[in-house]
């Protein structure tokens, strides 16, 4: 999953307007920065499969330092200790980068283990099952949450325009037909997987910062005018 991420992390604080939004904007992709991190290092492992869809064109080898159900829910409670000056925002912060482990399970391809090196591993693997159609559910699901934080935030005066423009435009970047993935898996290693890595990382931790930024003005300016 990848545009539901950040739509959870909009719903998230749209119900939790106090939380800043950096904890949850960015712990809605902790696991996916570090999964990117880890590839890229070597300890996670990639291989690149032009027929996986609907925008992957990778296939996820070993990816149990992270996406785990333990390595999960470790790293989850490490993002939310960042933030223990505040228990509130220290428990958004963990069920934030909980929540990608969780939307992660109906899409991804029975490659989460329970633990690392277990032999059983889970997904239910709509990615495989249904292909770009999984890409159509993962939108509409997506903008489910957009809309119910669009409510909520139009409550209290807060526009959320420019954080769902931002939504779409990541929607359609990360499609069956504008995916960089495409262009990456036909690439030499150890070039292709070091720029996978390397993209799935920043593919998260630049649009999180972004959206951070973008709540950040819209609460801002809810304030000014309100």
């Amino acid at each position: 999953m990848y545009v539901g991420h950040f739509a959870i992390g909009l719903a998230l604080k749209a119900r939790y307007p106090k939380v800043p939004a950096l904890p949850i904007m960015l712990g809605a992709g902790f696991l996916d920065i570090l999964d990117g991190i880890f590839i890229v290092l070597g300890w996670d492992r990639v291989a690149p499969n032009l027929l996986a869809g609907p925008y992957l064109f990778f296939d996820l080898k070993f990816i149990d330092w992270d996406h785990s159900l333990l390595a999960g829910l470790f790293w989850s409670a490490l993002w939310g200790a960042l933030f223990l000056r505040d228990r509130r925002v220290a428990t958004l912060a963990f069920v934030a980068a909980l929540s990608h482990l969780v939307a992660d399970w109906p899409v991804h391809n029975h490659d989460m283990a329970l633990y690392p090196h277990a032999e059983t591993h889970v997904g239910y693997g709509l990615w495989g099952k249904l292909g770009t159609a999984s890409w159509v559910l993962e939108g509409i699901f997506a903008a489910a949450l957009a809309t119910y934080a669009w409510v909520a935030s139009a409550r209290r005066g807060v526009s959320l325009l420019w954080p769902s423009v931002l939504l779409v435009v990541l929607f359609l970047n990360l499609s069956p037909w504008l995916s960089p993935m495409k262009h990456v898996a036909g690439l030499d290693e150890p070039l292709t997987h070091l720029l996978h890595g390397t993209l799935v990382a920043l593919g998260f931790l630049v649009p999180g910062s972004l959206m951070t930024w973008l709540l950040n003005k819209a609460e801002s300016r809810a304030t000014r005018f309100g």
